[in-house]
């Protein structure tokens, strides 16, 4: 059962500003393509990671009484934020409170990578729920009129209604969000779907970027060799803080700019533009009627058909047979 929640998609722009819309202050997504620590180092200060992978619905999740790496910490629950996922669609979101609200501690160690500021609304959402056990601290938040609302204004737009039933034994691939952060000199993984925090061995706040990239390349290792359906975004301080206290103006505006764009897509992911789309294609053949009939409209439509298969081709010649093209991740 989704609950209400709606699929949303893997994308700093997307977690970027659902934090804001939730009153988070001066903290962004950056998207990760490589498992480098250095590239996650330079990121500094880096509050966690969210990493996206193909749920594997066909092998044991974890190994009866333990994880398949680390170590169940049962204990930890009771200090940190940890819920259980009891409904579908809300990972991504979980994935990203279970980084967030870990880190509202203004005390804690680990300097300005331990503190966030969530604004009102989270932080009285973690003051309810910490005296709650997982299972109902995973209610409390499927439950959230806020949380939900802000989840699933990044949701897609869905340009047709499907008016049949999903069968039980459909095949599709399902994907999850879990998280990974440091807490009180601890690496722990924070997964819904998992009975526990699970412990990754101790960990400094600076030696996050090379530990959590040991646990990912062992976890993606388990895999058949030609997945790559992968996806890590880290959590990081707003970038443009950086650029405005080192004085570098051209980061500072290759920030404003992403941000921008980040506005545009997200506002392009509200709308559904078959309607649009349609009217175009209207008028278009509506106009090749009118400059010479049906025979123009054939010629149009050969054309088009032929400039296709032709890009196509172009396409396949140089991305190698298509191996190496995107593919889109959602959660």
């Amino acid at each position: 059962m989704s609950g209400g929640w709606n699929t949303i998609e893997s994308d700093a722009g997307v977690f970027t500003y659902l934090l804001d819309n939730l009153g988070v202050k001066d903290v962004q997504f950056e998207e990760l393509l490589s498992l480098d620590p250095d590239a996650l180092a330079q990121l500094h200060p880096v509050y966690g990671v969210i990493f996206l992978f193909k749920f594997p619905t066909d092998t044991p999740y974890h190994a009866g009484d333990k994880p398949l790496d680390g170590v169940f910490d049962n204990e930890a629950s009771e200090n940190l934020f940890f819920a259980a996922q009891t409904i579908q669609n809300a990972c991504g979101t979980q994935a990203l409170l279970s980084v967030l609200l870990n880190k509202t501690d203004p005390s804690a160690g680990g300097g300005e990578a331990a503190h966030i500021d969530v604004g009102p609304s989270l932080r009285d959402f973690r003051e309810f729920t910490m005296v709650l056990p997982p299972e109902f601290r995973g209610e409390a938040l499927s439950n959230s009129e806020l949380i939900r609302d802000v989840h699933n204004s990044f949701s897609k737009s869905s340009p047709f209604v499907d008016e049949t039933q999903r069968t039980s034994d459909e095949s599709d691939d399902a994907f999850h969000f879990i998280a990974y952060t440091p807490i009180n000199g601890t690496l722990y993984e924070l997964d819904g779907l998992q009975p526990a925090p699970i412990s990754h061995g101790t960990c400094s706040q600076d030696e996050f970027p090379t530990k959590v990239m040991e646990v990912l390349q062992r976890r993606i290792a388990r895999y058949d060799a030609t997945e790559i359906r992968f996806n890590l975004l880290a959590m990081v301080r707003d970038l443009r803080i950086r650029a405005r206290e080192i004085g570098d103006f051209e980061l500072l505006a290759r920030e404003e700019r992403k941000r921008k764009d980040w506005q545009f897509e997200n506002a392009l992911r509200r709308h559904n533009f078959v309607g649009f789309a349609g009217e175009v294609l209207k008028g278009v053949v509506a106009a090749k009627l009118k400059e010479g009939g049906d025979v123009a409209y054939q010629k149009w439509v050969v054309d088009a058909t032929s400039k296709m298969k032709k890009r196509i081709e172009e396409r396949k010649k140089g991305s190698g047979g298509g191996a190496g093209q995107d593919v889109e991740m959602e959660g």
